[in-house]
């Protein structure tokens, strides 16, 4: 390495500096090779293979121009592959943006869409620099588990109607609806898309049998796209329902970027962003369990605003990192992000070349990949784990996926985290507990006290013994304590040696029981406290040793 390599190293790693420097740079600085550059060639050309047809399909999924899916795979996968904070992040249009686009799309339209993803953008950047990417970790893997196979379900079903070559003149966007859409117009049903439809997924998963590491999606299109070509069999295309793909990117511009539009999408773009956020940081994570390197969370967040601002700017939707093309990505050995920009100029030559090729795909295809693609982000595996877990982490996967079907994704996310909260805040308190010495030794319950303690304690002292977090669920031990006394105690001492934290309910609940007992003409001490819990506690000396405050006591005894 050079000399001015490694002082440049040396400028980046600056603890302010380095959660925001682009891994493209820290990898071309820590060494790359002609090797590494032939193997990101190979791993960035695979990969743009894959990504053509999956962006296209997704976005028809999302109810706009199948161009536009393009377009989000060349600018946003080029943007945070060289912005980003993953050796190995391949991001575009992903699956599960489908059921929220679409929504935003019958809503608003296309424009609308843009004008959110636009505000989804700089809410990204922002949460970059306040380097909120470590937020991932505060939500629970069964509300992950729950949305994703609920976002799924929604994909599965909004795909019946292609794949059956059902004719509904105005899809709803909520899943139930859609299934009533489909009993009423079952007599429409199709055949020969039906037949098309599943010979695509039966290719899909014979391929997957053979080899995980061929792209069955690609292998699939190519040979139903050319038998239904050489035999002209009757089937919508994406040329027949969307015009002719472009070969060219579009001329960047603003969209329509009105206070009133802005007003009105903005839920809209809380939503985008935050789940761009979750799923590029989880493909982010699953990479890093691969390889066994680290991401660097709030750089990639601030890569995933800037990436989904090209793609607004040139006509796109809103992108993410691609769970599945970042782990194909892997397994072709890339080196770093070069594969990524390879991916996206990869998609570019592709539709320079087979624009026509793609425009006469058959759309019951397309509809079959993404059913192929809907089914694969069940998550089974998980699912099956969690259901052999505890109760309460089955209750939120549950709930988590029924509102994500019944209502919306941020809805469902929002409903996971708080019960997860009310459950993690049901099992700290059943570890909170209390325990009267006295009355332990004449139940005969088995003392942890050591007897020399005991037989120090003086007639007509109680001692209380807190275990765990003294916080507003258990704010009434103490007072719960008190009843079980059989007689009025002089005076109470409260050990606090084994409370690791109590907050202001807790807090509050010291100061109310010690007013209690001092209406009742009772002595209250609090003894033990770790020392970063003595500076909130009003109480004189609650540092002091348990035997240090029975001399105290008996220095203030009349």
């Amino acid at each position: 390495m050079t000399q001015w390599k490694t002082w440049l190293l040396k400028k980046l790693e600056n603890p302010k500096i380095a959660p925001f420097v682009p891994k493209s740079i820290t990898t071309l600085l820590q060494g790359y090779s002609r090797e590494d550059l032939g193997t990101d060639v190979v791993a960035g050309i695979t990969v743009g293979v894959i990504s053509l047809p999956l962006a296209m399909a997704f976005a028809i999924g999302s109810g706009v121009d199948p161009a536009r899916g393009i377009y989000t795979s060349i600018v946003a996968g080029f943007l945070i592959s060289l912005l980003g904070g993953s050796r190995f992040q391949i991001a575009g249009p992903t699956g599960a943006f489908v059921v929220l686009l679409f929504t935003i799309v019958q809503k608003n339209g296309y424009e609308g869409l843009a004008v959110a993803t636009f505000v989804a953008s700089f809410i990204l950047i922002l949460l970059g620099f306040l380097r909120c990417g470590v937020l991932i970790r505060f939500i629970p893997h069964p509300v992950i588990i729950g949305f994703t196979a609920g976002i799924a379900t929604v994909l599965l079903i909004s795909q019946f109607k292609d794949f059956c070559g059902l004719v509904i003149e105005n899809p709803s966007s909520d899943a139930i609806d859609r299934l009533h859409q489909y009993s009423a117009t079952i007599s429409t049903f199709d055949w020969l898309a039906f037949i098309i439809a599943s010979i695509t997924v039966a290719i899909m998963i014979r391929v997957r049998r053979y080899s995980r590491r061929l792209p069955a999606p690609v292998i699939a299109l190519a040979i139903i796209t050319t038998l239904a070509w050489i035999f002209s069999l009757p089937i919508h295309t994406v040329f027949s329902k969307y015009g002719e793909i472009p070969a060219s990117l579009p001329i960047p511009s603003l969209p329509n970027l009105s206070f009133d539009l802005i007003r009105k999408t903005f839920p809209d773009a809380i939503a985008i962003a935050l789940l761009a956020g979750i799923e590029s940081l989880l493909s982010c994570v699953i990479a890093d369990s691969m390889t066994g390197t680290k991401h660097l969370s709030n750089c990639e967040l601030i890569a995933q605003g800037v990436g989904n601002l090209g793609s607004t700017l040139f006509g796109g939707i809103p992108a993410t990192g691609a769970i599945a093309r970042t782990a194909a990505n892997v397994q072709m050995q890339a080196k770093s992000p070069i594969s990524g920009m390879i991916h996206a100029i990869t998609v570019l030559a592709l539709i320079m070349v087979l624009a026509p090729f793609a425009s006469i795909m058959p759309l019951p295809a397309l509809a079959a990949v993404l059913s192929f693609v809907a089914w694969n982000m069940m998550e089974f595996t998980h699912i099956k784990n969690i259901f052999k877990g505890p109760k309460s982490d089955r209750l939120v996967l549950v709930i988590t996926y029924l509102v994500t079907i019944c209502v919306n994704i941020i809805t469902a996310v929002e409903v996971g985290v708080l019960l997860s909260i009310l459950v993690f805040m049901k099992k700290m308190s059943d570890t909170t507990t209390g325990n009267v010495w006295k009355l332990l030794e004449e139940e005969e319950e088995p003392v942890q006290v050591p007897e020399k303690l005991l037989s120090n304690v003086p007639q007509g002292v109680q001692v209380f013994e807190i275990e765990g977090p003294f916080f507003f669920a258990v704010s009434d031990l103490l007072n719960e304590l008190y009843e079980r006394l059989n007689e009025k105690p002089k005076t109470i001492i409260v050990r606090l040696r084994s409370v690791p934290l109590i907050d202001s309910s807790g807090l509050h609940a010291i100061e109310r029981f010690e007013n209690r007992l001092k209406g009742l003409g009772i002595g209250f001490y609090l003894c033990e406290a770790k020392p970063s819990l003595t500076r909130l506690l009003n109480t004189p000396q609650p540092e002091k040793s348990f035997e240090e405050t029975l001399q105290l006591i008996e220095q203030r005894s009349p």
